[in-house]
Order: C-alpha cells, then structure tokens, then sequence
C-alpha cells in the first residue's frame, strides 16, 4: 500500500466512525456555521437549469440540496461522500428533492465515467487526498468535454482567526500540533495558489484561477459563547490537538476557548473572520 492509499484508508476509516457521527450529529450547527460560504459557492458556480452536477465531500448534504435546487427537475445533482453516517443524513434530508442523489465513496478511486457532468463542485471537500494529482485526474473522467470544476478551499490558517483563536487557546493546555509537510493533505493544503495549480494542470486541467472570499462565521451557530467553545472544540486542528487529552485538559481547553471568544460574542452569535479561495478551471479536452 503507497503512502497515498494508507492516507486514504484512514480517511475512510475515521470518516466512517467517529468523525462522521459527529458530523452527522451536529449537522444542524455545523451547516449554521459554514453556512456564509455556501450562497458565495452556488454564484460562482453559476449552475444552470439542466446541469448534472458533482458535489465532492458533499457531507450531510446542505451544497447538494442547494444546487439540487439550482438546476431544477431537468438537472440532477450526485452528491459524492465516504462517509456512511453523513450520506445516510444527507439521503434523509434529500427525500423531497427527485433530482438528487447520494454515492458513497471516495471520489479518488470512484467509477465516475457514466455520469458526463458539466460542473463538479466542492466545499471543502477536495483537501484531503492523499494522491490529489490521482484524485482530480479521476474526477475528471466524471466530466463531460468542457465541464468545470469551481471549489472553496480554505487560505492559510493565519488568515482565519475562526481558527486559529481556538487553536492558540488549546495550546495554553496540550502540546502543539507538529507543522504540515505542504505537501501532506489537510484542511490548509490548498491554501498555496501555486500548489493548486500544478495539481490541477497535472491532472487535465486549465490552469485555474483564484477569487478571494472573506466572510464572518458565527462559532456559536446563534447561539451563546459557551457554545461556541464547544464546537470550536470538536472541529478543526483544536480538535486534533485534543485527541488524545484527558478530559481535565479538555475542560481546560475548552475553558481557556471561550474566553478567547468572548470579545467576539454578542447576545446571540461569536463572528470570527474567515479566508477562503473560490478556484475555478475547466477540463482540459
């Protein structure tokens, strides 16, 4: 097994237990939260009546119902996850929409060449393969000659306090996360335009442009500060640098996060800036 293939099984792995229950638990705060990138996505897509549409990572689904919407009852929209408990969540909330549906699966290795797509999209949902160069170039076999892919990826971490506000206040309690190859998949390994680029051209692609997204994300999902501690605990690298605390450093943690937090809280929500990169290229071919 290469490295590549080990990365994917874990993914596959962990998406599939713990990861993906969570997810799927907190599917309503968590879409609350992400919600401010979604409308921005769906315009620079541009989906039209008719399309057929990929949706990488679709999760529990909240870009599929969007874009399901989007292209009507002559389009269809395929929402693409490895994760059972959030696709069976996402099947849940789709009922009402003929258009759409769910394949579970890694879009690295997927038989995609039936379905002739004109659009592919992705939030946040194309960062985490292990062979990207591999995962795209199969992605693009799902394509119909001159299809688009259009994706939002995070910028770097240092331009998203949503973030790093959390992650710095779990630091007063649990050692810092070791520093990512930038070649090693993660939530911040598209950030850099010039990586991105050579992963996309390499695998059949134009070479992509880069549109700048700057949005507030509210941690607390309108809720209280307390709250938003919580959920900035249970996502993110503050979540990886718990993993493996005992619950008193956890308590700390998540302590130390909501005083963090406070000078962002209002009665009812904790905004916190957030940088994005909406990237768009077409199919070469």
């Amino acid at each position: 097994m290469t490295p590549a293939q080990a990365f994917n099984e874990d993914q596959r792995t962990r998406w599939n237990g713990i990861e993906g229950e969570y997810w799927a638990r907190q599917q309503d705060h968590l879409d609350r939260i992400l919600a401010p990138v979604t409308e921005p996505l769906l315009a620079f897509a541009e989906p039209r009546a008719g399309l057929t549409v990929l949706d990488v990572g679709c999760g529990c689904g909240a870009t599929t119902i969007e874009f399901a919407r989007a292209v009507g009852p002559s389009g269809r929209v395929i929402g693409v996850d490895i994760s059972e408990p959030m696709l069976a969540r996402a099947k849940e909330r789709l009922r009402e929409f003929a258009n759409a549906t769910c394949l579970l699966g890694d879009a690295a290795d997927l038989p995609l060449h039936d379905f002739s797509a004109e659009l592919i999209v992705s939030r946040f949902g194309v960062m985490f393969f292990g062979d990207p160069v591999a995962a795209f170039a199969n992605l693009r076999t799902g394509l119909a000659s001159g299809g688009r892919v259009r994706f939002a990826c995070w910028r770097p971490i240092h331009e998203n306090p949503w973030l790093q506000v959390p992650l710095h206040a779990v630091y007063e309690h649990a050692p810092r996360l070791p520093k990512p190859d930038p070649e090693e998949p993660g939530p911040f390994s598209f950030a850099d335009v010039a990586r991105v680029g050579r992963v996309l051209t390499a695998a059949g692609f134009t070479p992509p442009s880069f549109t700048p997204l700057d949005v507030q994300l509210d941690l607390a999902a309108g809720g209280t500060v307390e709250d938003a501690a919580l959920h900035s605990s249970g996502m993110g690298p503050a979540k990886r640098a718990l993993a493996d605390q005992p619950e008193d450093v956890r308590a700390a943690a998540i302590e130390s996060i909501r005083r963090a937090l406070t000078p962002y809280a209002t009665a009812s929500e904790v905004k916190l800036p957030a940088a994005l990169w909406l990237v768009a290229a077409d199919r070469c071919g």
